[in-house]
């Protein structure tokens, strides 16, 4: 039986932050200050490449806090390919410690098809 399903993300596991950094060949998420323009923000820092200023995520409440000055300092699509790849790490997890087997499938409009069968991780 199928089933689909739409994922609306909050950022609370460092783990699959970290899978999705490393997934997009991103440096390592920090925790730490960092400077957003003129306000200085706490959390888990992520660098995206060609952004004047961090991505922090305040993984205790999932929040995504960054200035790109609307695309300015930072190409937006770069934060919509960390948040598709925390989404996807977050579920693998998920599913492989309730052990299911998961299988990825990237489709051609840059979506990405996750199969999660009952019976054992892969």
């Amino acid at each position: 039986m199928s089933h689909i399903v739409t994922i609306h993300t909050l950022v609370k596991d460092a783990t699959a932050l970290a899978a999705a950094c490393q997934r997009l060949g991103l440096p390592a998420s920090t925790t730490g200050k960092a400077l957003l323009f003129t306000t200085q923000r706490q959390g888990t820092i992520v660098n995206l490449p060609g952004w004047q200023y961090p991505v922090v995520f305040d993984l205790q409440v999932g929040e995504c806090l960054y200035d790109n000055y609307n695309g300015q300092w930072g190409d937006p699509r770069k934060l919509d390919q960390l948040m598709q790849a925390y989404a996807v790490e977050k579920a693998k997890l998920e599913a492989r410690r309730q052990g299911y087997a998961v299988t990825e499938q990237a489709l051609q409009d840059g979506s990405i098809k996750l199969t999660v069968q009952v019976g054992g991780a892969t």
